[in-house]
C-alpha cells in the first residue's frame, strides 16, 4: 500500500527531471546559437591572445573540422554577408555595425556549426568573421596577423572587396601567396600533409562595363611593365607571378549591392532586397559549399580539439616575432615533426647496443638519420623555408649522436678494462704455478688475448690494445726467466724423490743410481758450465724442457692440477705394495739386486 501511494509522486518527479534535463539540453543548444570570440587582440592592439569562451564551443565538434573566413577592409559587409551565407538576420547573427568603428575585434566564429555531408562523411562548417583592414588605431602588423591566421585556418577564405581590385589587395595576399608556395607542393601527392585555403575573390559592384569577375582579376594580376627596372615594381610582379602557384586553387565571383540603403540592410527583409542580388547570392552559397573541403593538417583532418591545438600553434608561430612570417608559421609547424624525427633516431640508435666499434656506431648513425630525414620529408611543412627546419633537426642529430660517441666510449672503456683485469689475474695465476708449464702458460696466453679481442670493442679498444700486449709481453718474460730456476729445482727435487723411492721403497738399485747420477749431473756439470742463459738455449736442457711438458701438461691431463691428488694415489700404492707386496712374493720378483740379502740370512755383515 505504501508503494503504491508513492508511486505517483516517484512518477510525477520523474517526469519534471526529464523535463527539466530536456529543458537544459535545449538551452545547452540554444547558447550556441550565438557568435563567439575565439581571438581577441591585446590592449595596445599589437598582438593576439585565445579567447576562452569560443574554443569550449568549438572543442565540443567531434567531426571533422572545415572553416569559412571572411576577410577584407573594414566596413566592407563581412559580418552582414557571413549572416547571408548562414541565412540568419543581423539580431541573431553576426553583430553588423553602421558606426564608422570596426564592430568585430579580432575573428569570431558562429557558435552552432553547419554540418555538410562531403564525399560521404559528415564535416562540421565553422564560418569565422574577421576584423577588417586599415581601419583607425591598429598597425599593419595586426592587419597581417588577422590576415595570416584566417589564411593558415581556413579551408575556404572570401576575400570581399567593394567594387574593384586595389594595388593594395594584391600586396597583402603576399603572404598568402608565401603560404601556398610553402605548403602547396604537398597537396598534389597522395599524401596530403597541410591543404592551404581555397581562394575566393568576391567583388561587390554594381556594373561590371562589360567583363566578368574573373576577367578583372585576371587583368589586376597580370605583370606590371617594368622598362626602368624599378625594384618595386619587380616586387609587385613577383607577388603577381606567385599567385599562379594557387592556379585551380582561387576562383572570382561577383555580388551586387543588395540595396542602396546599406546602414538599414538589418530592417530589410528578402522581399525588399535586389532580386539579382538574391540570385547570385543563393549563387555564392553553392559555390562556397562545393568549394568547402575539411582541413587537413599533417595528413589528417582535425576535430574540434585538433582544432584548438592547431589554431594555438598558429597564434604562437604569429605573435613570435614584430612581422608575422611564413618561416614562422614553418618552424612551429614543424617542431612537432622534429621531435617526432629526434625521437625515430633515438629509437634506431639504441638498437646499436653499446659498444660497439666507431664505424659501426658511425653506419647505424648514417642509417638512423636517413630514416629521420625521409620521415622529416614525408611530413614537414614548408618548401623554401624549411631549410631552417632542416638544419635545426642535423643540429640535433649532430647532438645526440655526440652523447652517443660519449656514452660508447664509456661503455667501451668499461668493458675493456674488465676483460684487461681479467687477462692481468690470469697472468699472475700462471706466474705462480705449482709445476711450471711452457705449453699451459702459452695456452692460458693464447686464451686470455683471444678472449679479449673478440670482448673489448669500441674507441678504447686501441688503447687497451697497446696496454695489454705490454702486460702480456712483460708476463712472458717474467715467466720465462722464473720457468728455468723452477724447472731445475724441480728437477733436483724429482732426482732426491727418485733416490729415496728406489733406496727404501721399490728397493730398485738401478732407479737410485740413474737418480744419483741425475742429481750430482744437476748441482755440479751445470753448476759449473751453463749459465741462466745459456741454459734456455742448450739442445740438452730443450730435450729436458720437453720431457717435463709433457709430463706436467697436455690436453687431457693438467698435472699441475691433479698433481696432489696423483702422489697420494702413488704413494698409497707405493705403501702398500712395499708393506704386502713381500708377502705376496712380488717384491722378490721386482728387486733382483737386493734378492741376495734376503736369501741368505747367515753372509756377514760387511758394514
Amino acid at each position: 500500500m505504501g508503494w503504491r501511494a508513492r508511486a505517483p509522486a516517484v512518477l510525477a518527479a520523474a517526469a519534471l527531471w526529464l523535463l527539466a534535463a530536456a529543458a537544459t539540453g535545449d538551452a545547452d543548444d540554444g547558447e550556441l546559437e550565438r557568435a563567439f570570440p575565439i581571438v581577441e587582440p591585446d590592449y595596445g592592439h599589437t598582438k593576439l591572445h585565445l579567447a576562452k569562451e569560443g574554443l569550449e564551443a568549438i572543442q565540443r565538434i567531434k567531426t571533422p573540422i572545415a572553416a569559412v573566413s571572411v576577410i577584407g577592409p573594414y566596413r566592407s559587409g563581412k559580418s552582414f554577408l557571413l549572416n547571408q551565407l548562414l541565412t540568419l538576420s543581423c539580431d541573431k547573427g553576426f553583430g553588423v555595425g553602421h558606426m564608422r568603428d570596426t564592430k568585430t575585434k579580432g575573428i569570431w566564429v558562429w557558435g552552432s556549426p553547419i554540418e555538410l555531408d562531403i564525399d560521404g562523411s559528415i564535416v562540421s562548417v565553422l564560418y569565422l568573421d574577421t576584423e577588417g583592414f586599415e581601419s583607425v588605431g591598429k598597425s599593419n602588423v595586426y592587419d597581417d596577423r588577422i590576415f595570416a591566421l584566417a589564411t593558415v585556418l581556413s579551408s575556404v577564405l572570401i576575400y570581399n572587396l567593394p567594387e574593384t581590385i586595389r594595388e593594395a589587395d594584391i600586396s597583402r595576399l603576399s603572404f598568402a601567396v608565401e603560404i601556398a608556395e610553402e605548403f602547396y607542393g604537398r597537396v598534389k601527392g597522395q599524401d596530403v600533409a597541410f591543404e592551404p585555403a581555397k581562394l575566393l575573390w568576391l567583388i561587390q559592384r554594381d556594373f561590371l562595363q562589360g567583363k566578368s569577375v574573373q576577367q578583372m582579376v585576371d587583368e589586376a594580376l597580370q605583370r606590371v611593365p617594368n622598362n626602368n627596372g624599378d625594384k618595386y615594381i619587380d616586387e609587385i610582379n613577383q607577388i603577381r607571378d606567385s599567385l599562379a602557384v594557387m592556379g585551380d586553387n582561387s576562383t572570382a565571383f561577383s555580388l551586387p549591392q543588395p540595396h542602396l540603403q546599406r546602414t538599414q540592410l538589418c530592417e530589410l527583409e528578402d522581399k525588399e532586397l535586389d532580386p539579382l542580388y538574391l540570385q547570385k547570392r543563393d549563387q555564392l552559397k553553392q559555390i562556397v559549399s562545393s568549394m568547402i573541403k575539411p582541413k587537413i593538417v599533417q595528413g589528417r583532418t582535425l576535430n574540434g580539439t585538433e582544432f584548438v591545438t592547431f589554431l594555438g600553434q598558429i597564434l604562437e608561430a604569429l605573435n613570435k616575432g614584430e612581422i608575422p612570417s611564413t618561416g614562422s608559421l614553418v618552424q612551429v609547424f614543424n617542431k612537432a615533426i622534429l621531435e617526432r624525427c629526434l625521437k625515430v633516431y633515438n629509437e634506431r640508435m639504441g638498437r646499436a647496443g653499446l659498444p660497439v666499434s666507431v664505424d659501426k656506431l658511425q653506419q647505424f648513425h648514417d642509417l638512423a638519420k636517413d630514416e629521420a630525414r625521409k620521415l622529416f620529408d614525408k611530413q614537414h611543412f614548408g618548401k623554401h623555408h624549411a631549410a631552417h627546419s632542416i638544419f635545426k633537426l642535423d643540429e640535433e642529430i649532430k647532438k645526440v649522436f655526440r652523447n652517443f660517441g660519449q656514452a660508447n666510449e664509456y661503455q667501451s672503456s668499461k668493458l675493456c678494462e674488465a676483460r684487461f683485469s681479467e687477462c692481468e689475474d690470469k697472468m699472475e695465476q700462471l706466474q705462480v704455478l705449482k709445476l711450471p708449464s711452457m705449453a699451459k702458460f702459452d695456452a692460458g696466453f693464447i686464451l686470455c688475448n683471444q678472449s679479449f679481442e673478440m670482448d673489448c670493442v669500441g674507441p678504447a679498444k686501441e688503447s687497451y690494445q697497446r696496454r695489454m700486449s705490454k702486460m702480456l709481453a712483460r708476463s712472458r718474460a717474467l715467466f720465462i726467466k722464473e720457468y728455468n730456476n723452477k724447472l731445475f729445482s724441480w728437477l733436483v727435487i724429482f732426482s732426491l724423490v727418485m733416490v729415496v723411492i728406489g733406496r727404501f721403497v721399490v728397493k730398485f738399485f738401478l732407479l737410485e743410481i740413474a737418480a744419483w747420477v741425475m742429481f750430482a749431473f744437476l748441482e755440479t756439470y751445470t753448476r759449473l758450465f751453463w749459465s741462466s742463459e745459456s741454459l734456455y738455449y742448450n739442445p740438452v736442457w730443450h730435450i729436458v724442457v720437453s720431457t717435463w711438458e709433457i709430463i706436467v701438461y697436455s690436453p687431457i691431463l693438467d698435472l699441475d692440477r691433479w698433481a696432489i691428488p696423483i702422489v697420494a694415489v702413488l704413494s698409497f700404492l707405493a705403501i702398500y705394495w712395499r708393506c704386502l707386496g713381500g708377502r705376496k712374493g712380488i717384491a722378490r720378483s721386482l728387486l733382483p739386486l737386493y734378492s741376495g740379502s734376503y736369501r741368505s740370512s747367515n753372509r756377514p755383515r760387511t758394514d
